[in-house]
């Protein structure tokens, strides 16, 4: 089976390419499919919109098969080519009948939105739905069609249309056209004009399309492969359910001029089609919910008030002086940015989580916000983190600015034993027509590739299963000539040969959507109206057709509800020690800076501790040797890829021993000397954070907002090897020029490139710290009450139970069988 692979590197059209606006063109194709019908289109956004803009498009239709997951791809990369994206869809009805829907605007997208979220939902007999299916009929199609110009695929068989076509017209008032192809079928101008004079007979009119499937000819092969897959046969045995020919390509509009010569009609109609079309992914303007907010009060008026209200919590002996002035800036940027209404959602499904729903006795669900949002002020005394941002002088910019123009991010982690509680209380809250999952795109990787390519080619099981195990890991971009030679295989068989092209081809296609572990969608209108809904294969549980790029394309919000095992292990532990010793803790109250405690981390006694018990950590605790809440700051976020790779870990670690002197990089006069002391002050000298990459090639760099956008994305997925060339020239080549060490210029970089497989912004490694600190400071003083939560949590983190029994009974601790 396909893998899921959250770091799949999406593939993107640069900003920086230069593309000039075509002309308008004669024609726009509207028939057009992406890979997002499934194991049907073979081409993705990218390739389709490039060789568009090549061909001289100024417009592109998208149609993919019940499906919306793919328009966003199509919009974000038309929008680089300066073309004009046509949002449409291909709806194919449970009696076969197929049509293009177009909506004219925002309200009728709206209703195919809702339509396709009907079919996805529910069955033919109002049913839950299963997973992956879209039951459409006639009359749901007549209910929703108001506003959607709808194009009828005519089937292959042409018997009986002329009936079938007035009876369609009949019930679908905004039925006005019947597609027809070119396809070089043999019977194409005898098929066409058929297709002119059955619709002119029921009142409608022809018009063009491709029926594209893939960008190139040369991509037919893959689509080939693509319809073996799907129904399940090999290649010699599949006949008729191929395309004859290669036909099914983007054309130009100039051949299709050519090739429509007779019925220059059917050109216009499409034309007039993508015209009357005025809807744009743009008009999706988003509004976060408002049960969240009392009758008769403003949202920026009940965040304030809450925010003093957790204040005055958080600070029973007074809300310092810099603290008050931080939250007044904090508050300032969230009214000026109007998202008042993001915070109070997530401070109403904590406070859900800490307090219950009011309709009996609750055990509070012990939950922790992570990520940027560790920076906020606002978010600590709203109790949505539990680190003082002021204690640990983290700064707000890196969680919201003016300047980034996108939605804040706040992960919240839930006991992974309880999270389900919360995500069925978001849906019986908001109901599941405004509340949703994202998507992830489940893709295909090298070692499912070449295992379904084998298989459709007629490999024996034992080449490809050999093939297989020579790609490292779960990731690739190839299997090539390399795996080959690994297995020792000829490489100048033909079929091997054609396999293993066509396997390149196809990793990285989508094979279908599965559900994000935890970003919900949260809408004031229905969320069905905006993108299509469908059912999970988990009971009850619903996800939207985008995942978390579309959404960040749109500036639609997300919150993300995440399960943690060890929050299930520490609350456990926390009421342990309540009931056994009398005393209450929480996240936020537990004794803070306790010597024993870092005592027992520096000597790498971290067994079940949070974070710290992988072999590595343990090896580095001994010689980081931490003795501050900072430390564990840094201690979470070093051994990590980004880090490692930059060959930042050895000096920092000499510069901390005391065996190498603290100095800052600086470039040549006239530049400040001291340009980056701010940035790794607190690190002595040497980048550790993805925050201060990123500082550093703003400062050194001289990067531009717009620039370092691009690598703060970039950072998270590096998408191509052309964007990390550029970047790295960019970045290196600039730091070089102003004066600065080569070598650490270099070392930056390939920090940044570590970064992009797993590395930790600062604000998210203070709050794993918190846990740390909290899991570590349960460990020393109550290994008892640590060690039975740490068993009753199970499965989660590096050791077996008889492991952690040891490492019990090695702290004083009594096991009884």
């Amino acid at each position: 089976m396909p893998e899921n692979d959250h770091q799949h590197p999406k593939r993107t059209l640069s900003e920086e390419n230069d593309f000039a606006p075509n002309p308008r063109a004669p024609f726009v194709e509207l028939g057009l499919a992406t890979c997002f019908s499934f194991l049907r289109g073979a081409s993705d956004a990218v390739d389709l919109v490039t060789t568009a803009w090549s061909l001289g498009y100024d417009a592109i239709g998208v149609a993919d098969r019940n499906t919306l997951a793919g328009v966003v791809r199509v919009h974000a990369e038309a929008k680089v080519a300066r073309m004009r994206p046509v949002i449409g869809c291909r709806l194919v009805l449970l009696t076969g009948e197929e049509f293009l829907a177009y909506p004219r605007d925002r309200a009728a997208y709206g209703r195919l939105s809702r339509l396709l979220s009907k079919g996805k939902m529910r069955d033919a007999e109002g049913e839950w739905q299963r997973k992956g299916h879209c039951d459409l009929t006639l009359g749901d199609l007549a209910a929703y069609a108001e506003g959607l110009q709808l194009i009828l695929i005519p089937p292959e068989d042409l018997t009986g249309l002329p009936q079938r076509l007035k009876a369609l017209a009949r019930a679908l008032p905004t039925l006005r056209h019947v597609a027809a192809s070119y396809l070089y079928r043999g019977d194409d101008r005898a098929r066409i004009n058929a297709i002119d004079r059955m619709a002119a007979g029921a009142g409608l009119a022809m018009l063009a399309t491709n029926d594209v499937l893939y960008h190139v000819p040369s991509r037919r092969p893959l689509q080939d492969v693509m319809a073996c897959i799907r129904e399940k046969v090999r290649l010699d045995e599949a006949g008729f359910l191929l395309e004859p020919n290669s036909e099914r390509h983007l054309k130009s509009p100039t051949e299709m001029v050519r090739l429509f010569a007779e019925w220059p009609g059917a050109l216009r109609a499409a034309r007039e089609v993508a015209d009357a079309c005025a809807f744009s992914l743009e008009e999706l303007a988003y509004e976060y919910p408002r049960e969240v907010i009392p009758e008769g009060c403003a949202p920026q008026e009940h965040l304030e008030r809450l925010t003093w209200e957790g204040a005055a919590l958080r600070y029973p002996e007074g809300v310092p002086g810099p603290v008050r002035a931080t939250l007044r800036k904090e508050l300032a940027m969230i009214q000026k940015l109007d998202i008042a209404r993001y915070f109070l959602t997530i401070h109403d499904i904590i406070r859900f989580a800490r307090e219950g729903d009011g309709s009996g006795p609750w055990t509070p669900i012990l939950c922790q916000g992570r990520g940027s949002a560790a920076n906020s002020a606002v978010c600590y005394v709203l109790g949505i983190t539990a680190v003082d941002p002021a204690q640990h002088q983290l700064l707000f910019e890196r969680f919201i600015s003016e300047e980034r123009k996108e939605p804040p991010d706040i992960d919240v982690d839930f006991e992974h034993e309880r999270r389900e509680e919360v995500i069925q209380h978001i849906y019986k809250k908001y109901g599941r027509d405004r509340a949703g999952l994202c998507a992830t795109v489940i893709h295909y990787r090298p070692r499912s590739a070449i295992r379904e390519v084998g298989k459709v080619l007629g490999l024996s099981e034992d080449v490809t299963g050999a093939l297989a195990r020579t790609v490292w890991g779960s990731w690739g971009s190839e299997v090539g000539e390399r795996n080959v030679k690994e297995v020792g295989l000829d490489l100048s068989d033909p079929l091997l040969r054609k396999a293993l092209r066509l396997a390149s081809e196809l990793i990285g296609m989508p094979r279908h959507l599965g559900q994000h572990v935890g970003g919900f969608i949260l809408t004031e209108r229905p969320l069905t109206e905006t993108v299509p809904i469908g059912n999970g294969a988990m009971p009850d549980r619903s996800f939207i057709e985008w995942d978390k790029d579309d959404i960040d394309t749109l500036g639609i919000l997300k919150v993300d509800i995440l399960a943690l095992g060890m929050l299930t292990c520490i609350r456990k532990a926390l009421d342990l020690v309540a009931v056994h010793h009398g005393v209450r803790h929480d996240l936020a109250s537990v004794p803070q800076e306790d010597p024993r405690v870092y005592a027992m981390l520096s000597k790498g006694d971290s067994i079940g501790v949070f974070q710290v018990e992988s072999r590595a950590q343990m090896n580095m605790l001994p010689r980081l040797r931490p003795r501050t809440f900072y430390d564990l700051v840094v201690e979470v976020a070093i051994v990590r890829p980004g880090p490692i790779q930059g060959d930042m870990v050895h000096p920092y670690l000499r510069r901390r021993a005391g065996t190498e002197p603290v100095a800052y990089p600086s470039p040549a006069p006239p530049h400040p000397p001291d340009e980056l002391k701010s940035i790794l002050g607190r690190t002595l000298g040497v980048p550790i954070f993805q925050e201060q990459a990123m500082k550093i090639a703003i400062e050194a760099a001289r990067f531009s907002p717009a620039e370092a956008n691009e690598l703060r994305k970039a950072m998270a997925t590096f998408r191509s090897r052309g964007q990390i060339d550029r970047l790295q020239d960019k970045m290196v080549g600039r730091m070089v020029e102003r004066g600065y060490d080569p070598d650490f210029a270099r070392r930056c970089f390939d920090q940044i490139k570590g970064f992009g497989e797993y590395g930790f912004p600062e604000s998210h490694a203070a709050s794993f710290a918190l846990l740390v600190y909290v899991s570590s400071w349960l460990k020393c003083h109550y290994p008892a009450a640590f060690g039975a939560a740490l068993l009753n949590s199970q499965p989660m983190g590096f050791y077996a139970p008889a492991q952690i029994v040891r490492d019990m009974r090695e702290h004083g601790v009594e096991v009884r069988a």
